[in-house]
C-alpha cells in the first residue's frame, strides 16, 4: 500500500505543476479571495458547476473570467435577465421560406465554460434551461439532442436573495451545483491593494491562456486516482447522514430545525471535491481537514431549513458547522 501510495503522491505533484502557474495568472488580476480562486479551480478539476453568491461589486463576475481566460478554451458570459428566454440560452430552429425546412441555429451555451452572471435574476423557466446542460451534458433542440463539448463548466453567479428584482433558484437546479461559494468583502490592506491596481480609467491587464483543455481532462483522470481511505468514506457518510437523521448521532436538538438534508449528490460531490482539495495541495491522498474544508461549500445549498430553524436565526452555515464538529473524525 506505501509503495502506491508514494506512487500516486508522484504522480499528483508532477500532474498539478500547472496549479501554480494558472493561480499565480490569475493573481495579476485578483487581489486576495484566495478562498473563492481555490474553489472554482476545485470545481474545475472535480467536474462540477459552480454558484457564486455575493452582494455586487466583490469581483464574482472578474474571479470566474479570469479563470476562463487562464483556460485556452471556448468561453461565454451569459447575462441573465428577466426578459431572457430559454432559446436565447441553447438556441432555437429557424425557419427557411426557401426550402420550407426548419435550420437548427445553436445557443450560446455550446461553449466549454458558462459564465452565467446573476444567474437569479433571470425567472425559473430560464433557470430551469439549464437543468439538461448541467446534469446530461446535453442540449435537445426540437427533436434533435446535442452533446456538449467536454469540459463543459457552468459557473454561476447570483445576488443575495434578499436584493431586488431576484428569483429563488428551484431546489432541483441548486443541487446540481457542486458547491455554493459565499464570496465577502476585501479586508483593508486588500482593498488598498485593488485601489493601487486598478483605479485607472485606461488599465488593461491581459491574461495569458496557461493550460489547455486537455491538461484539465488529464488532471481529473489524475484526481480520480487520488487515494481515500474506507474510514474516510464512512467519515462522509455520516456527515451527510446526519443531516438527514441528526438523532442518530446525538444531534436530536437539531432535528427540528432541518426540513431536508442533503441528498445522495452530496455524497458523491463531497468525495470528489475533497480529492480534488488534496490534488491542488500536492498529495496524492485524501485526509479530514480535506473534507472540513470543502464540507460548508458542498452542503450549504443542499440543506433546507425549517421554519422554527428560521424563528430561531438559524441557518444552514450554523447547522453544517454543529455537525463538522459533533461528528467522529477517523
Amino acid at each position: 500500500m506505501s509503495e502506491g501510495l508514494n506512487a500516486i503522491n508522484e504522480k499528483v505533484k508532477k500532474e498539478s505543476a500547472f496549479v501554480e502557474g494558472l493561480l499565480s495568472e490569475i493573481r495579476k488580476v485578483i487581489v486576495g479571495q484566495e478562498y473563492i480562486i481555490e474553489r472554482l479551480l476545485i470545481g474545475l478539476l472535480a467536474n462540477g458547476h459552480i454558484l457564486v453568491e455575493g452582494v455586487p461589486g466583490l469581483a464574482k463576475t472578474l474571479s470566474v473570467r479570469t479563470l476562463a481566460q487562464a483556460i485556452h478554451t471556448k468561453f461565454q458570459r451569459l447575462q441573465f435577465t428577466p426578459d431572457l428566454l430559454p432559446a436565447d440560452l441553447i438556441g432555437t430552429l429557424v425557419y427557411n421560406p426557401k426550402d420550407g425546412a426548419f435550420s437548427t441555429k445553436k445557443g450560446p451555451i455550446f461553449a466549454n465554460i458558462i459564465l452565467a452572471d446573476e444567474i437569479n435574476r433571470a425567472p425559473a423557466k430560464v433557470q430551469s434551461a439549464l437543468l439538461e446542460a448541467m446534469q446530461e451534458r446535453q442540449v435537445t433542440i426540437g427533436t434533435h439532442t446535442f452533446s456538449l463539448d467536454d469540459p463543459f463548466l457552468v459557473m454561476a453567479t447570483q445576488n443575495p436573495i434578499e436584493q431586488e428584482g431576484t428569483y429563488p433558484l428551484p431546489e432541483a437546479q441548486v443541487d446540481r451545483f457542486m458547491l455554493k461559494v459565499k464570496i465577502v468583502y476585501p479586508n483593508k490592506e486588500e482593498e488598498h491593494k485593488i485601489l493601487k491596481r486598478m483605479a485607472f480609467t485606461d488599465k488593461k491587464i491581459e491574461v495569458n491562456p496557461v493550460i489547455d483543455p486537455k491538461d484539465i481532462i488529464k488532471a481529473r483522470g489524475v484526481v480520480n486516482e487520488v487515494y481515500m481511505d474506507e474510514k474516510l468514506e464512512k467519515y462522509i457518510l455520516d456527515i451527510v447522514f446526519a443531516t438527514r437523521h441528526p438523532a442518530n448521532y446525538k444531534l436530536e436538538d437539531l432535528a427540528p430545525l432541518i426540513q431536508y438534508g442533503a441528498s445522495p449528490r452530496a455524497t458523491l460531490y463531497l468525495t470528489l471535491a475533497a480529492k480534488a482539495h488534496a490534488f491542488i495541495k500536492q498529495r496524492g491522498y485524501v485526509t479530514p481537514q480535506d473534507v472540513k474544508s470543502i464540507g460548508h461549500d458542498v452542503l450549504r445549498h443542499r440543506i433546507i431549513v425549517s421554519y422554527e430553524a428560521e424563528a430561531e436565526e438559524k441557518n444552514s452555515e450554523d447547522i453544517i458547522k454543529r455537525i463538522l464538529e459533533e461528528i467522529e473524525v477517523p
